[in-house]
């Protein structure tokens, strides 16, 4: 087995993202515990691997590659059995790209400018145009969603990469599934994959846990 180190926190949607990929692949990764809220990334030892100080991040044995798409479609390139994931049709992956760039552009941008100044910044507010926000791009996807998975009926890195964010974000705003209920439904499936709860759902949890108090403290402070 390749011995991959991955920097990541069980809180980031990116690098929940890679792991479940890792799962799928059945690569075992060792987890290099990075906190983003006591500032680990941001230290010089870390910041030498990666100058743009975000995680997720591997270490492949000294080949060093950051940003979570580049890493899923790394590990899947050079690590799986078979195209399933990623299939080298031209049109099929295509459509997987562009949904990469939809959960790094839509999903996780939206969650994070929603998130970032209450975790980091000590903002007691909750903007009603970021939640908004963040429902469309509910809507964005469900609309997507015209067979079982985004991309055709099989799961690839699209759902993979996906499911991390949109979970995050129905931790915090749960879908509804009445407006929303094909999407519900995917995430109810990916839900089921045997690595999913250890993976990202406990990842998730826990990021809406700290969003919670980490709202109550900040407004705490301000009363």
């Amino acid at each position: 087995m390749p011995n991959i180190k991955l920097y990541t926190a069980k809180l980031s949607p990116p690098g929940r993202g890679v792991e479940l990929t890792a799962k799928a692949l059945g690569l075992e990764l060792d987890l290099v515990p990075i906190n983003l809220i006591a500032g680990d990334h941001l230290k010089d030892e870390f910041r030498k691997l990666n100058p743009q100080h975000t995680i997720p991040l591997i270490d492949d044995n000294g080949a060093i590659v950051y940003d979570s798409h580049a890493i899923s479609v790394y590990l899947v390139t050079k690590y799986a059995k078979d195209d399933g994931l990623y299939p080298a049709d031209a049109v099929t992956r295509a459509k997987i790209n562009s949904a990469l760039h939809f959960d790094s552009g839509v999903l996780f941008a939206r969650l994070r400018f929603y998130l970032e100044p209450i975790l980091y910044y000590g903002s007691p507010d909750t903007p009603q145009e970021k939640i908004d926000y963040l429902d469309r791009a509910y809507e964005l996807l469900n609309d997507t969603l015209t067979d079982d998975y985004i991309v055709g009926n099989r799961l690839t890195l699209a759902d993979l990469s996906c499911a991390a964010s949109i979970a995050s974000i129905h931790a915090i705003f749960p879908i509804d599934a009445t407006k929303y209920a094909k999407l519900a439904a995917w995430l109810k499936r990916l839900a089921q994959l045997p690595y999913y709860k250890e993976t990202n759902q406990d990842g998730d949890e826990e990021l809406a846990k700290l969003y919670r108090a980490k709202l109550e403290e900040n407004r705490n402070k301000v009363k």
